[in-house]
């Protein structure tokens, strides 16, 4: 499955990036990749190019010629405090990752496996990341 990619400019010069692929049966769109550069993120520049894509995506205006919400899953806390106190997003998910310390160990020991380097050097990470998923519902919010 191939993603629409979607680049936003300020003065011709490319500060943002998005891409959208759709979920089984073209039922709802799905934003991946959210690159926003840095000194463009913490302003709210990201937040408005992500909502006019999902916009596009709610109006019908892909390629599908049809009318789909759109997801995003993040672990980037500034960006799930901005959809979540958005009238146009609703949370629908959220998992904790990280307590796992085993499954890492495994993962690490498979890894060097395949690898030349020593897993003795690797580590487990150690904290904690929650991922979000939120939907977008447009302009008026409506469910």
């Amino acid at each position: 499955m191939a993603a629409f990619p979607y680049v936003g400019f300020i003065d011709g010069k490319p500060i943002a990036h998005i891409g959208v692929t759709t979920r089984p049966g073209c039922k709802e769109a799905r934003a991946a990749r959210f690159v926003v550069m840095p000194e463009y993120q913490g302003i709210g520049v990201g937040v408005k190019f992500l909502e006019a894509v999902c916009q596009l995506w709610l109006d019908r205006n892909n390629h599908y010629g049809r009318s789909m919400r759109t997801t995003i899953t993040t672990s980037h806390p500034g960006l799930a405090v901005s959809l979540r106190r958005s009238p146009k997003w609703r949370q629908y998910a959220t998992q904790m990752h990280g307590n796992n310390k085993e499954n890492s160990r495994k993962s690490i020991m498979a890894s060097s496996a395949k690898k030349s380097w020593d897993s003795a050097l690797a580590g487990f990470g150690g904290h904690f990341r929650a991922t979000q998923g939120f939907r977008y519902y447009g302009e008026k919010g409506a469910c």
